[in-house]
């Protein structure tokens, strides 16, 4: 499980890290820079989060047909998986564009809103490149080759934050493009990651029998609709849960400018370390997904376990953190004193969500090896949309506890989440067992 995580969990902070350096980069502007790179961001990707989602079918599909030996049926996964992207990619920019024309009417700070219409206007061109990265990493993850998508990621980095030191300041010769040249250094970053993962899957092709250029790429409704099949219900939690962050970043972006930054700051903070159960949550839903096709139930539950086990104790070791040494890890955003105050409160109701929001992370992937992605996506919906969500605005707004009592709703959400998809899981591997005659 660790060799098969490790690089995917990487992968993860790569993913993150990206994130996180336009939001260092951008600091030294000004509290609104921030603010306008958390929008945007979490705008973006509330928006592309359930194109990518729909992606997370071939986990399932992929990896239990690479578990029964069948190759050439994970060649006709991918090709039905890059005409997805492909077409889905058209409507989801489409929207991108139509969404910053409508930003005025939000109610967002103004100063903040000035330099967020620019930036999501530009990362919008980053989607194409975007889903197909997400075609090709999905492929690959599920035959259980993740070394290539941990150096993707490290390839973009350095891509994205040497562009962001050229752009955003306008270093050699270039011109001082703020918050847009942060935008720009990361659609770049996204079309690396898509060509350096294109080439992997290319040159591990041709010595493979059957190759995929000997694959029929004739395309069949049947495998596109079991596709989405799979896809939507995941796309549809990874959206709900990935939503919920980003309507609560445009609710914060009704508070002043710092709270915003305070916000945007600790949910920076908190995402890097779910990026860590993230990447356990794909080794174990492709565990798990090789043990069913080989119809291993005993493989799926221990696989299942160890990744859930990983996850949690992870996420312990980073809730002590946050509520230990909060304040070199937002000083390296900011020095503002009143982001400093705000976001140390805030890093302090993360701790405690911490063990809830790996649980419900792991718990997600190994259902999706076990081919169930229909439960999460519920279990999202009502933890943190009709629960979550409506209690952290009503402690924000009306008890007057601020982007804190925001936060206090986020976290009830999660752990309602977590809770019940363990208990899922539990009920789920033990049918499996009686099936198999080992319970």
């Amino acid at each position: 499980m660790l060799r098969l995580a490790l690089p995917v969990v990487m992968a993860e902070l790569g993913w993150m890290a990206m994130g996180v350096v336009d939001t260092v980069m951008v600091g030294r502007l000004s509290p609104e820079a921030i603010g306008a790179v958390g929008v945007s961001s979490n705008l973006f990707m509330g928006l592309v989060v359930f194109a990518m989602g729909l992606m997370l079918g071939l986990d399932t599909l992929v990896s239990q047909a690479f578990g029964a030996g069948r190759l050439e049926e994970c060649h006709r996964w991918l090709l039905h998986g890059m005409v997805m992207s492909g077409v889905i990619s058209i409507p989801t920019t489409l929207v991108i564009f139509a969404i910053t024309r409508q930003l005025g009417g939000w109610g967002v700070d103004p100063a903040v809103l000035a330099l967020t219409q620019p930036y999501l206007d530009v990362l919008a061109w980053s989607v194409l490149p975007l889903l197909l990265y997400a075609a090709f990493r999905r492929y690959l993850q599920g035959m259980g080759v993740v070394r290539p998508i941990m150096i993707a990621l490290i390839a973009s980095n350095i891509s994205n934050l040497f562009l962001n030191w050229v752009l955003v300041y306008g270093n050699l010769g270039a011109p001082a493009m703020g918050v847009r040249g942060s935008a720009w250094s990361t659609v770049v970053a996204r079309v690396v990651m898509m060509g350096y993962l294109g080439l992997v899957i290319i040159r591990r092709e041709r010595n493979r029998r059957p190759g995929l250029l000997e694959t029929s790429w004739r395309i069949e409704r049947a495998w596109l609709q079991r596709l989405i099949a799979l896809g939507f219900p995941a796309a549809g939690q990874l959206t709900l849960e990935v939503g919920v962050f980003a309507a609560a970043t445009v609710l914060a972006g009704r508070l002043a400018p710092v709270d915003l930054a305070s916000h945007q700051i600790a949910l920076n903070i908190s995402s890097v370390t779910f990026m860590v159960p993230l990447g356990v949550s794909a080794a174990g839903a492709v565990r798990v997904g090789h043990a069913i096709g080989r119809r291993d139930v005993h493989g799926a539950e221990t696989s299942g376990w160890t990744a859930l086990i990983i996850g949690v104790s992870f996420m312990a070791v980073a809730a002590l953190v946050l509520i230990g040494a909060p304040r070199p890890l937002i000083g390296a955003f900011s020095s503002d004193d009143g982001v400093l105050r705000v976001s140390t409160t805030l890093l302090q109701v993360a701790a405690v969500f911490q063990l809830f929001d790996g649980l419900q992370c792991v718990a997600t992937g190994v259902l999706r090896g076990l081919g169930d992605t229909r439960t999460a996506m519920l279990w999202n919906l009502v933890a943190h949309w009709f629960l979550g969500l409506p209690f952290g605005y009503v402690l924000c707004f009306v008890a007057n506890l601020g982007v804190a009592g925001l936060w206090w709703g986020l976290s009830t959400g999660l752990i309602i989440c977590g809770v019940g998809l363990l208990v899922v899981w539990t009920r789920h591997i033990s049918a499996e067992k009686r099936q198999a005659g080992l319970a």
